[in-house]
C-alpha cells in the first residue's frame, strides 16, 4: 500500500459508495470475502462487537478475554467510540444500542 494513499480519498469515496450498493446481507458477504481476506473480515468483525460491548460500558479487560484481542485494540476502538466522527454511535443509535 503506498503511504500517501488517504482514508478519505477519491478511491475510498468510490469504495464507500459501492458499499451503499450493496441490498442484502448475503450481497455483502461475498462483497467484503472477495474484497477482503478471512482475518480482515474477523478483525472488523470483532471491532464491531468491541465497540458494543463498550457502550454497554463492559469492562475492556473483560471484552479483550471474550473476543480474544488485546486491550490495546479495544482502548483504539473506544477511542473513536468516544472521540471519532461518530460512525460508531451512529450506527449503534439507529440500532437502538445506545
Amino acid at each position: 500500500m503506498k503511504a500517501n494513499k488517504k482514508w478519505n480519498s477519491n478511491e475510498a469515496g468510490e469504495l464507500f459508495a459501492v458499499i451503499l450498493k450493496l441490498k442484502t446481507n448475503d450481497e455483502c458477504r461475498r462483497f467484503f470475502r472477495d474484497l477482503c481476506t478471512p482475518e480482515e473480515i474477523v478483525a472488523m468483525a470483532d471491532r464491531w462487537q468491541a465497540a458494543k460491548m463498550l457502550a454497554r460500558e463492559v469492562d475492556y479487560r473483560d471484552i479483550a478475554g471474550r473476543l480474544g484481542m488485546s486491550t490495546t485494540t479495544v482502548a483504539r476502538v473506544a477511542h473513536w467510540l468516544h472521540n471519532g466522527m461518530g460512525g460508531y454511535r451512529l450506527v449503534l443509535s439507529r440500532l437502538g444500542l445506545k
